[in-house]
Order: C-alpha cells, then sequence, then structure tokens
C-alpha cells in the first residue's frame, strides 16, 4: 500500500519537473540558466510523459486494491 503512494508521488513530482524544464526550455519561465535552452524543452516533455505514466501505474494499482 506505501509502495502505491509512493508511486504516485514520484509520478506527480517528474510530471511537475517536466512540465517546469519545458517552459523554461521554451523561454516562458525566465530567470535561471535551462531559459531559452532548447535541450531542456526536449527533455522537459518525455520526463513529463514518464510522470504520467507513473501517475496512471500508480492510479490503477489503487483501484485494484480497494476493490
Amino acid at each position: 500500500m506505501k509502495k502505491n503512494w509512493i508511486v504516485l508521488a514520484l509520478g506527480a513530482l517528474l510530471t511537475l519537473a517536466g512540465v517546469a524544464w519545458t517552459l523554461q526550455g521554451m523561454n516562458v519561465m525566465k530567470g535561471s540558466a535551462m531559459s531559452g535552452v532548447t535541450m531542456w524543452a526536449v527533455v522537459g516533455p518525455i520526463v513529463a510523459l514518464g510522470g504520467v505514466v507513473l501517475l496512471g501505474v500508480g492510479l490503477a494499482r489503487l483501484r485494484r486494491i480497494s476493490r
């Protein structure tokens, strides 16, 4: 049961980090060394997608347990 919450928390964290990195790479969020760097505009969505997958896995496990 604890493992599911860890997966959900990690998924949420990765999703938020990926979105932030994407916005910084696209120079929407300014003020850091990552702002305007194309690499972060590419890496960010990949990380965010991984986070969404982890969120989906965690939610599926919680639903399976609750039955």
